[in-house]
């Protein structure tokens, strides 16, 4: 029973010594991920016959929201872009499998979303 009550009281140590900028690069990843989804998304759905900007505004209210620095800026919008030109260098015509990465990508999107606010919203 001891040993048990100094290893949670050692944990708690632990846990309270990780500085809040640690849970950051889960952050990023997660919004460099989401960046990547916008981008497709808005390749895919502009090929599929939904013209709109949609997509790219969502990403700028995303980069507006966060104000970030300039290199995370730039990583963001690069992720964005990738994912554009990921889809773009695999799809030229509107397809069944292009339909599907919609649906895939737009359920990826929202799990995103929610993950981001459930874990890192105020």
């Amino acid at each position: 029973m001891q040993h048990l009550i100094l290893t949670a009281w050692l944990l708690a140590i632990v846990v309270n010594a990780v500085p809040a900028s640690a849970a950051e690069p889960r952050y990023q990843l997660d919004l460099l991920e989401l960046s990547s989804v916008l981008g497709s998304v808005q390749y895919l759905r502009n090929l599929c016959g939904e013209p709109s900007s949609q997509w790219r505004d969502k990403m700028t209210a995303l980069i507006d929201a966060e104000n970030p620095d300039p290199d995370t800026r730039a990583r963001l919008v690069a992720s964005y872009n990738r994912g554009y030109r990921a889809y773009a260098a695999s799809y030229t015509v509107c397809t069944p499998s292009a339909v599907e990465s919609i649906s895939i990508l737009m359920k990826r999107g929202r799990a995103l979303a929610v993950q981001i606010v459930a874990r890192y919203g105020n």
